[in-house]
């Protein structure tokens, strides 16, 4: 019941994004990974909400001797259906790098 995938076949980005919830399915996580070397701009994850999201973990976040690519802390998913969801965001995935987004 903890997890849900998003997106597992997108294989020509190397690129997959799942879902973590609480048992009471009050507190989510997503998780999106990149893993190649490029960075990838405008990226398209489905939501299960909509409005702000906070980016609790950037693996390439200067402070872990990363590059710093991200979303600034916080991403916004909109009412644009994706990947069988309601909402979507469109990302910026660090070279390497995995995103932990939180609903705020």
């Amino acid at each position: 019941r903890g997890f849900e995938w998003i997106d597992l076949s997108d294989w020509e980005s190397s690129v997959i994004s799942f879902l973590r919830k609480d048992k009471n399915s009050e507190n989510y996580i997503i998780v999106v990974c990149n893993f190649t070397p490029v960075p990838r701009y405008n990226y398209k994850v489905g939501s299960p909400f909509g409005g702000n999201w906070q980016e609790v973990l950037n693996s390439d976040a200067v402070d872990y001797g990363g590059s710093g690519c991200g979303n600034s802390g916080v991403a916004v998913a909109e009412a644009v259906p994706c990947h069988g969801r309601p909402y979507s965001f469109s990302l910026t995935l660090p070279p390497l790098g995995i995103l932990f987004l939180k609903k705020s």
